[in-house]
């Protein structure tokens, strides 16, 4: 949640700090702010996007060499310009401004000091404690970069943050515990000239390449000469400075009208990458998760899954291959509910993380919950290769989605299902469970699997027609059965995220145990039906809801026989494509709810209320 950029050079950085938070935008959109040292300190905040703040920088003429910018996902207070950051504390002479992305947990017991010792609090935010604890660690003798070292060690809670100070006009500092912040390096990695800080290797494209991740607890202090860093301990340490290999085009709209829309079409393309190395070889290898991989496999003896929103429904699909395929039996966790019940920790668990960011507060939290309770065997799946989730794990899978933009996930989880089937197949090839013949018919299926989806897309015109029937109504059900299930509800979840209709899913078989009495004819219905074991106990289940003057709407392989008529609608997507299929029939339901969103005029890729790197609890 929230996005951070700063930056300090021999330019106005003004321009960068705007531009990388439209790159934030993201993170949350609530309101966004800058403040600026050109000499004096200036602060420009607007509520909104950060278009608005944009238009009023210009109308202010704001020019300056060094300067921070923050995008908010409200947390503490409401949404009013008063609670946007920056925030500030002046006195003595001198100002500092802030700003923050997490939660400060001891924020009351912090203010209630600083207003004995004489400071005024403007906003309803925990952040602006940190402007004054700062401020008056400044005006007691201390240079910024120790007076940012003191000030985190008496924060409890998660924070990114990065301080400006008009007593070092020309210096910008950051630290970071429990949410990201990265420094980006200028001029070809030399630090001579310009420096920066950003939550997100996107903000920084356009100015640098050559980023350094910090670490939990660091403080790093940036400067046109150059940048110093301290670990949490305040010894000097070297991060190792790595060359980005996102591209600018990755994060631009290009041909498409919304990030959404884009990431779709971009999920054939992201497949292929996140394969690679498995379908360019002849067979797979449990070192495609590490080099102690096999190790950890060969005592696996069950998996836990933990993960949130999405990622969760991405576990829930792997349970059900794991368990068939391989053998080995899963538990799959929401992550925020985990850690705060007494759970039995169980020899021989394999504890497994889903994430698209990974830095997802609870998932982290509940990784960290498990590894305390003594299974220390684990292994991430996650899209962004420095990310906290993937420093903290023993093995790990790099998804290769690129950047993922829009909100509502889209490339994220189809990538993530494809990891989960290639660790299906692992497992299963080490438990003796994967004949050598079956392995390479996978392995063909896998190779065909961005062209499958290619085909799938195509059926975008039908979709979109459906969208007139859904943008009036206030509700939706989304029904599947057995693996399918879980794609049911990912399709639900996408419908309320960008559309605000109210959607549930069910397995079609509950029906009859209470969510039949919800259908009538304003109550469309939405099924997935592969052509599986179970798709004549589905049929029944279609007929229980025209009974009821439910309306259907049907995504169908192609040879389901069912069969469109008053009532129902049908697209057929082609032929079943076996252990796949979960990956094939998400596409559609994403499509729709895209499409109905356009139709009832809804901000597609910034939904109200969310944000997409939930780094806070």
């Amino acid at each position: 949640m929230c996005g951070i950029v700063g930056a300090v050079a021999q330019r106005n950085v003004v321009p960068i700090l705007i531009e990388g938070l439209k790159k934030l935008e993201y993170r949350g959109y609530d309101s966004a702010g800058i403040a600026i040292v050109n000499g004096a300190m200036s602060r420009v905040r607007a509520v909104g996007r950060v278009a608005d703040l944009e238009a009023r920088t210009r109308e202010q003429h704001s020019d300056a060499p060094t300067g921070i910018a923050h995008t908010r996902w409200a947390t503490h207070g409401g949404v009013t310009e008063t609670n946007a950051h920056p925030h500030y504390s002046d006195g003595a002479g001198m100002q500092v401004s802030v700003v923050h992305n997490g939660i400060i947990e001891n924020h009351e017991a912090l203010r209630a000091e600083l207003r004995e010792r004489g400071y005024v609090f403007q906003s309803e935010t925990d952040t602006e404690v940190i402007a004054h604890l700062v401020h008056s660690l400044v005006r007691d003798g201390a240079r910024l970069f120790e007076a940012v070292q003191q000030a985190v060690r008496r924060l409890h809670g998660a924070y990114a943050i990065a301080v400006v100070s008009t007593a070092e006009p020309h210096t910008v500092v950051g630290s970071r515990r429990g949410s990201p912040l990265l420094l980006g390096v200028g001029h070809e990695g030399s630090g001579r000239g310009e420096n920066f800080l950003a939550s997100d290797t996107s903000a920084l494209l356009q100015v640098t390449k050559h980023v350094t991740y910090l670490e939990e607890g660091d403080v790093v202090e940036i400067r046109t000469d150059g940048y110093r860093i301290v670990d949490a301990d305040g010894a000097a340490v070297e991060r190792p400075i790595v060359v980005s290999q996102l591209s600018a085009d990755a994060v631009e709209l290009g041909m498409y009208s919304h990030y959404m829309q884009k990431e779709i079409f971009e999920q054939p393309g992201a497949i292929a990458n996140t394969l690679e190395m498995v379908t360019g070889a002849a067979s797979i290898s449990p070192g495609l998760f590490g080099a102690d991989a096999a190790e950890v496999f060969g005592r696996t003896k069950q998996l836990l899954i933990l993960a949130c929103g999405t990622s969760y429904h991405a576990g829930m699909v792997a349970k059900y291959w794991i368990e068939s395929i391989a053998r080995v039996p899963v538990s799959v966790e929401i992550a925020s509910e985990y850690r705060y019940r007494d759970s039995v920790p169980l020899d021989g668990t394999l504890v497994m993380t889903i994430s698209q960011s990974g830095e997802t507060a609870d998932t982290l939290a509940a990784l960290q919950h498990a590894k305390s309770l003594g299974m220390t065997d684990t292994l991430t799946i996650c899209n962004v290769p420095e990310s906290a989730l993937i420093r903290q794990s023993k093995l790990r899978f790099l998804t290769r989605a690129g950047p993922e933009i829009g909100v509502a996930s889209t490339k994220a989880f189809s990538t993530q299902l494809a990891a989960l089937f290639v660790l299906t197949l692992v497992l299963a090839k080490m438990r003796g469970r994967l004949e050598p013949a079956r392995e390479r018919e996978l392995l063909v299926s896998l190779r065909h699997l961005p062209a499958a989806l290619n085909r799938v897309l195509a059926c975008e015109p039908e979709v979109k027609a459906w969208a007139q029937h859904f943008a009036p109504r206030h509700h939706a059900l989304f029904l599947g059965r057995g693996i399918h299930f879980p794609i049911a509800m990912e399709g639900a979840l996408k419908l309320k995220e960008i559309t605000y209709i109210h959607a549930e899913a069910y397995a079609a078989g509950e029906l009859k145990h209470g969510p039949l009495a919800l259908v009538d004819t304003s109550m469309p219905v939405v099924v997935v039906a592969p052509n599986d074991a179970l798709i004549e106990k589905l049929k029944s289940n279609l007929m229980e809801v025209r009974a009821r003057g439910g309306e259907l709407f049907v995504f169908a392989d192609r040879d389901t026989r069912i069969e469109p008529s008053d009532g129902v609608h049908v697209i057929n997507l082609q032929d079943h494509a076996g252990p796949l299929s979960p990956i094939l029939h998400v596409l559609p339901l994403q499509l729709l709810s895209y499409h109905v969103a356009l139709a009832r005029g809804t901000d597609v890729d910034k939904p109200r209320n969310l944000a997409k790197s939930v780094t806070v609890e």
